[in-house]
C-alpha cells in the first residue's frame, strides 16, 4: 500500500466540475489496488482573486511544491476577462509551472476508433494516428522579459519577448528524443527559424542534440506548415516538440482530430527521480468552457485520463494508470456520449459519463 498527498486546484468554469470527478477516479483506484490518496483542496485562477485579491497564494505554492501531484481543473472566464486589468487568473497557471519547474508539458493525441466519426476529418485521414506533443513550458514568449505595456508619443505600445537560452531547448529535445526512441523513432522539431532568431536558436542546439540520437529520424518544421500537416497528414507524426506559444497553438488544433478537446489530457514535468517519477501537474487541454458551465454536461474523460497520468509519471502506478485508461476505453466502445460527441440538446451528464467509468473500473 502506498500513500499520496494530492494539491487539488479545481479552479474556475467547469474545472471544479470535471476535478470532483477525477477525484472520485483516484478514490476508486485506491480501493481497488489498495492505495491511499490524500487531497487537500486550494483556489486558485478567478475564484482566488475573488477570494484573496490574486490569481494565486504563496501559501498554495508552498503546499504544490510539498505535494506528490496537483490536479488541476481550468482557470479564467468572462467575469475575470478584463485586458487591461493587472491580476488576472492564467497568472495561477503561469506560477505553478515556473515556480515547480515545470517546463514539460506532454500531450498525447490519439483518436479512439469508436470517436472517428465525431471529427471533422475523413476517417481516413485519421487512421494510425498517435501523436505526443512536448511543448516547453517554462519560458519562450510567455515569460521572456521586457514584457510591458506603455504609451509613446501619445501611442499605446505593448511588448513581449520570446526568449530561449540552449539549457532550455537542450533539456526538451533531450526528452523528445529519449521518448521517440521508445516510439516509433520519429521526431519532428516545431519552430519558426526562417523569421525569429529565437527559433533559430532553439533548431541549432535540436541539431546538436540529435548527434546523441542518430537511430532517431529528426524533422525540422516551420509552424505554420505544422498546422497545415497536422490537418493534411497528420498520422505521418511521432513525437513532436515545439516552443512555448506554437505548442499551445498546435496542441488545440491537435485536439481536433479527436473529435473534441474533452478527451484530451496533459501532463506538466519536470526533473524525474531515477524510477522516473517526479512531482507533475496534470491538467486537461480543454479549459474553462464558460459556456457551458454549472449546466453538468462537460465531458470529464479528459480528467480521467489526467488521473492516468498522474497515477503513471508521478506515483510510478504503471498497472493502476492503465486500469483507469482501459475503463475508458471500454466506455466510449459502449457507445456512451457526452453533448461535446454527441451533438447539441443530447448526450449523458458529466455524472453519468464518470460513473459509467467507474463501473467499468470497479466492475
Amino acid at each position: 500500500m502506498a500513500n499520496f498527498d494530492i494539491l487539488v486546484l479545481p479552479g474556475d468554469g467547469i474545472g471544479p466540475e470535471v476535478t470532483s470527478e477525477g477525484l472520485r477516479a483516484l478514490e476508486a483506484i485506491g480501493r481497488r489496488f489498495g492505495h491511499s490518496f490524500r487531497f487537500e483542496h486550494d483556489l486558485v485562477g478567478g475564484c482566488a482573486i475573488d477570494a484573496h485579491g490574486c490569481a494565486i497564494r504563496d501559501s498554495t505554492l508552498r503546499a504544490a511544491k510539498e505535494a506528490h501531484a496537483i490536479l488541476f481543473g481550468a482557470v479564467g472566464g468572462p467575469k475575470w476577462d478584463d485586458p487591461g486589468a493587472s491580476v488576472r487568473p492564467e497568472q495561477g497557471l503561469l506560477a505553478l509551472r515556473s515556480d515547480l519547474d515545470l517546463w514539460a508539458n506532454l500531450r498525447p493525441v490519439q483518436p479512439h476508433p469508436s470517436l472517428i466519426g465525431a471529427s471533422t476529418l475523413k476517417p481516413e485521414v485519421l487512421e494510425g494516428v498517435d501523436i505526443l506533443v512536448i511543448r516547453e513550458l517554462t519560458s519562450g514568449i510567455y515569460f521572456g522579459k521586457p514584457r510591458e505595456r506603455r504609451v509613446v508619443d501619445g501611442r499605446r505600445e505593448a511588448i513581449d519577448t520570446m526568449y530561449y537560452n540552449e539549457h532550455e531547448v537542450r533539456r526538451i529535445a533531450r526528452l523528445g528524443f529519449e521518448l521517440a526512441r521508445e516510439r516509433k523513432k520519429r521526431l519532428t522539431s516545431v519552430d519558426k527559424a526562417n523569421v525569429l532568431d529565437s527559433s533559430r536558436l532553439w533548431r541549432e542546439v535540436v541539431q546538436e542534440v540529435h548527434a546523441d540520437f542518430q537511430d532517431v529520424e529528426l524533422q525540422n518544421v516551420l509552424v505554420d506548415a505544422m498546422t497545415m500537416h497536422l490537418i493534411r497528414r497528420p498520422n505521418s507524426f511521432d513525437v513532436v516538440i515545439s516552443g512555448n506559444m506554437f505548442g499551445d497553438i498546435i496542441t488545440d488544433e491537435a485536439s481536433m482530430l479527436t473529435g473534441s478537446m474533452g478527451l484530451l489530457p496533459s501532463a506538466s514535468l519536470g526533473a524525474r527521480r531515477p524510477d522516473g517519477s517526479g512531482l507533475g501537474m496534470y491538467e486537461p487541454i480543454h479549459g474553462s468552457a464558460p459556456d457551458i458551465a454549472g449546466r453538468g454536461i462537460a465531458n470529464p474523460l479528459a480528467m480521467f485520463l489526467c488521473a492516468a497520468l498522474l497515477l503513471r509519471h508521478s506515483c510510478n502506478l504503471e498497472k493502476e494508470a492503465q486500469a483507469l485508461e482501459s475503463a475508458v476505453d471500454a466506455t466510449i466502445r459502449t457507445g456512451l456520449r457526452t453533448a461535446d460527441l454527441a451533438g447539441s440538446g443530447s448526450g449523458v451528464s458529466t455524472r453519468e459519463m464518470a460513473q459509467a467509468v467507474l463501473d467499468q473500473l470497479e466492475g
